[in-house]
């Protein structure tokens, strides 16, 4: 399990000058054997790398009712005596396990806890679940009030075909999140929060929480420290939105392990034939030099070092245009999302919260791009660090070209697959209104841009998008996630506009 605890960074930044570059040999001998270790011990094809499980405690509300010979003393539901609490209880254990085997993330859930009132609810504090399952098929607003007091993220499941009939079906809206009034009342339950018969509803709002989860506390070095495009106080901001918890590793510092390493001949040799392995897999065309590659494996091994010295799974570079002792990051950013963990230029935190969370939701690498105007439908996206495995199990065809401002380096252009639904979340700069759409891949085009080029048809009207754009940076990743990305940034107090 990560331990996403602040790191003592004045440990971790003692380490300068001579002493540095002693410790930079050290670790690319140790230190990088210890990242290739760390890859085989993971699963393969594990892009959800340093995730914990979610832990969701189901809940079965319900009241016993009894015969009155004069006056009305039955509710609405099916759930009403003990053998009909006894079977749904049964019923629901049995959606659960099914629920729970289709996961393709950790999924756990405790053993369900039946609710007859609210003075059962006091026990439930302290639990170590992450997620309330209330399955309300009766009893008082009481109950509902104070689960919902225990501040947990809580999901309400009522019935109306699926089994028997829930009272809470009628009175969910009027009585608990409007609390009789014509607004919403309820500070941690929304609307989105009620699921009506559908288990399929119940599985993507988890796994929305599950990526919610994984990012609160994240742990990022950041190479040069935290940034934002053209925002001071996006590294702030995400702080407040998702507890981020930054480690700066100043770009000099780098910069002497990289020559330390280009000083180790064991470490220079075998990145040497890590490019090589790489280039002769097949699908891959060599535009540049195999020197430029090989660096880039070298890079890649301080930058896993790095994160596991500071447990952390997720890494980003500032002030990447200039290089690293002669090293562009570009191909080196697109090796490390490959093999699970998440790395991204630009140290833009506008755009890189965005970019951690979709990436836990959909377990696929996330790509950081430019944006550029929509127009006719359409609308190019490019960086020069595109990932290659976007589906998170199969590498796409690359061409290794020079990044293109420098023209130096190593830089992927990937040929992604057309015809690819995706996902295009584009934060704004204040951290509080994202914009999120979907498309479908049409081209891979070789303009003078950034290398990794992808042309999207939008599945949102032009006019529409181009007046709701917002701050510039994009995240992009393989796949409709849309709604499980708005309905997890909402829970960190970010509305997302999905068009």
């Amino acid at each position: 399990m990560l331990d996403n605890r602040a790191f003592n960074r004045r440990e971790f930044l003692t380490l300068t000058g001579a002493a540095l570059v002693a410790a930079a040999i050290d670790g690319c001998r140790v230190g990088a054997a210890l990242g290739r270790e760390r890859l085989k011990m993971a699963p393969a094809f594990d892009m959800r790398r340093g995730a914990t499980e979610l832990v969701v405690q189901p809940l079965l509300m319900y009241n016993i009712t009894h015969r009155q010979e004069t006056g009305s003393w039955r509710p609405w539901g099916g759930v009403q005596t003990e053998q009909a609490v006894k079977k749904e209880a049964h019923d629901i254990g049995r959606e659960l396990d099914h629920l729970c085997a289709s996961a393709e993330f950790a999924l756990r859930t405790l053993p369900l806890v039946e609710l007859a009132g609210a003075q059962q609810v006091a026990a439930l504090k302290g639990a170590c679940a992450d997620v309330l399952l209330v399955y309300a098929s009766g009893g008082g607003t009481d109950i509902l009030d104070a689960l919902a007091g225990l501040g947990k993220p809580m999901i309400i499941f009522v019935r109306e075909h699926s089994g028997p009939y829930y009272l809470w079906h009628e009175i969910v809206d009027a009585r608990f999140l409007r609390s009789h009034s014509d607004r919403l009342a309820q500070a941690n339950v929304g609307f989105q929060d009620v699921v009506v018969d559908d288990n399929a509803e119940i599985f993507w709002r988890l796994r929305a929480l599950y990526g919610l989860k994984n990012i609160l506390g994240r742990r990022i070095v950041c190479i040069g420290g935290p940034s934002g495009w053209s925002c001071p106080e996006a590294p702030e901001l995400a702080r407040e939105r998702f507890k981020l918890d930054m480690v700066t590793v100043p770009v000099s510092e780098l910069n002497l392990m990289i020559e330390a390493a280009r000083n180790n001949k064991l470490l220079v040799r075998r990145c040497q034939r890590d490019a090589q392995d790489y280039l002769s897999a097949g699908q891959v065309a060599l535009e540049t030099t195999t020197d430029a590659v090989a660096e880039a494996f070298l890079l890649a091994e301080l930058f896993r070092d790095l994160m596991g010295k500071s447990k952390a799974y997720a890494i980003t570079v500032n002030g990447c245009m200039g290089s690293y002792a002669g090293i562009m990051p570009c191909l080196t950013l697109s090796l490390i999302n490959d093999s699970g963990y998440m790395a991204y230029c630009e140290s833009d935190f506008v755009v890189i919260p965005a970019g951690i969370l979709m990436h836990y939701i959909c377990g696929r690498p996330t790509y950081l791009c430019n944006p550029t105007y929509p127009h006719e439908g359409r609308m190019l996206f490019a960086h020069c660090s595109a990932p290659r495995r976007m589906d998170g199990k199969v590498l796409e065809p690359v061409k290794i070209m020079t990044h293109f401002e420098s023209d130096h380096g190593a830089a992927t252009k990937v040929e992604f697959r057309k015809g690819q639904v995706l996902t295009i979340i584009k934060p704004d700069f204040e951290a509080k209104h994202w914009l999120a759409l979907t498309g479908q891949i049409v081209d891979t085009p070789y303009l003078p841009t950034c290398r990794a080029q992808v042309e999207v048809k939008l599945n949102a009207d032009t006019e529409n998008v181009v007046e709701n754009l917002r701050g510039f940076h994009c995240m992009l990743a393989y796949g409709d996630h849309t709604k499980e990305v708005a309905y997890a940034a909402k829970k960190a107090g970010i509305e997302v506009q999905v068009l």
